[in-house]
């Protein structure tokens, strides 16, 4: 299918869902009000509970989606019946080989391994109902050198378009501490290079602490911010304790500046529906805590 034909096709069914969204759904994105989905990953689930009842405990605790890992170490049918039931979401799921295997790295065979495992992630995202795919874009290190991830990067991404056009399920990049894509200036021109409506961004809220503000990165990316993970991070507690402590802080009592962060993502319009929590999880207590100060954040 050529790009044009392909885009032109993708804006009918984008224009379909979004009207059964807003029909079928209480999401709702206008100049004057964001209505947000309130996700959290499925490894912060520690209650000893058939995956059915994992399910009831999210919904009982006001979550709307779960993300899983993909390829999925669980068994399909299971997952649909428990989403079917429950009503619980699963909106997108986190490539499970992108930094064992990464895509930036010199050895093609490297390479196709992770190429291989995004096709099974789309494929089988789309099979949950679910939209997006989260992909670390590349690892730089004293012996994989910037120029060579970042080429290795972009012909990797652009051989797994296919797959995304298969299935109209999108690649989302996220920022990590992987010494590379530093910048919103970079990260959007990256994407340009890439230049696939497909192809965008999932922007962590927290990990960018360590080397900029997330409002900047938002408003740099604007309609490419296609899911956001939520964490927080006290750079105080980075320089007292190393960079890894940074994140041993509660929700609302680091430094991000949530306020602001609301109303970027409200200026930019934005539409992947969720923001969906990244952090330490725990039993029905500790989740409980984690959705009410997620309230808190998407009331700011």
């Amino acid at each position: 299918m050529q790009r044009k034909d392909f885009i032109k096709s993708l804006g009918i069914l984008a224009a379909t869902s979004l009207s059964s969204n807003v029909i079928g759904n209480t999401f709702k994105v206008n100049s004057n009000s964001l209505k947000i989905k309130k996700g959290l990953g499925f490894w912060m689930i520690k209650e000893e509970l058939s995956l059915l009842d994992k399910f009831k405990l999210v919904k009982d605790l006001g979550f709307d989606g779960i993300e899983f890992n993909s390829p999925l170490d669980l068994p399909l049918k299971e997952l649909l019946e428990a989403r079917d039931k429950t009503g619980v979401e699963i909106p997108s799921t986190v490539n499970k080989d992108h930094w064992g295997k990464p895509i930036s790295d010199p050895d093609p065979a490297i390479r196709q391994f992770t190429i291989d495992s995004m096709a099974r992630s789309l494929e089988q995202t789309k099979e949950l109902g679910g939209d997006t795919v989260l992909l670390v874009p590349g690892v730089v290190s004293d012996t994989v050198s910037y120029k060579t991830a970042y080429d290795n990067a972009l012909d990797s991404i652009r051989k797994m378009i296919p797959h995304a056009e298969k299935t109209g399920v999108k690649i989302a990049l996220e920022n990590v501490w992987n010494n590379f894509i530093l910048s919103p200036i970079e990260a959007k021109d990256f994407l340009d290079k890439i230049d696939h409506p497909l192809v965008g961004w999932y922007f962590d809220l927290g990990n960018i602490l360590r080397y900029g503000w997330p409002d900047h990165w938002l408003e740099v990316l604007g309609d490419k911010v296609f899911k956001l993970h939520v964490k927080e991070y006290s750079k105080k507690i980075m320089n007292e304790q190393g960079l890894g402590k940074g994140f041993n802080v509660e929700l609302t009592q680091g430094d991000v500046n949530w306020s602001q962060v609301m109303k970027t993502i409200k200026n930019i319009n934005y539409k992947g529906q969720y923001m969906t929590l990244e952090v330490n999880g725990g039993d029905r207590t500790v989740l409980k805590k984690l959705s009410d100060q997620l309230d808190t954040i998407i009331k700011s």
